[in-house]
């Protein structure tokens, strides 16, 4: 039993770097490389949101400690963000953070044509503008 107890706690501890970093990395190298704008946005939206995740964390820290199985609910939760069958990252970021940032009054504006990877000389980055005029 103690062997298998070992082995299971070093599972654990290599599953959440597994699921939120190392394949997330991976997988954002993929996107950049390919021509779907898809994977970039799905990407993407899981930094934006992991980092949320990352920040509540540190914020919360000391009541989070307190909460049982608060680490095997978030490694579920980042799960669903990351398995290309849910695409968890691009639905919360299209229903939670885009709504916020439309409601708050800053307009996306896109960039069309700028090539395979976006990095070329004509390249304009997105930009997160204010409805009232401050650019």
């Amino acid at each position: 039993m103690g062997k298998t107890w070992a082995l299971m706690t070093h599972l654990h501890a290599l599953a959440g770097p597994a699921l939120t970093l190392i394949y997330p990395l991976y997988a954002s190298i993929c996107a950049m490389e390919s021509t779907c704008k898809l994977d970039d946005e799905q990407w993407l939206a899981y930094w934006i949101i992991y980092s949320f995740i990352t920040l509540f964390e540190m914020a919360a820290e000391n009541v989070l400690y307190w909460i049982p199985l608060w680490y095997e609910a978030k490694l579920l939760f980042v799960a669903w963000l990351v398995l290309p069958q849910f695409r968890g990252a691009s639905f919360i970021y299209d229903k939670l953070v885009r709504e916020q940032l439309l409601k708050h009054g800053i307009r996306l504006h896109d960039h069309h044509g700028h090539g395979r990877h976006g990095h070329g000389a004509d390249h304009e980055p997105h930009v997160l503008r204010a409805e009232h005029g401050v650019h």
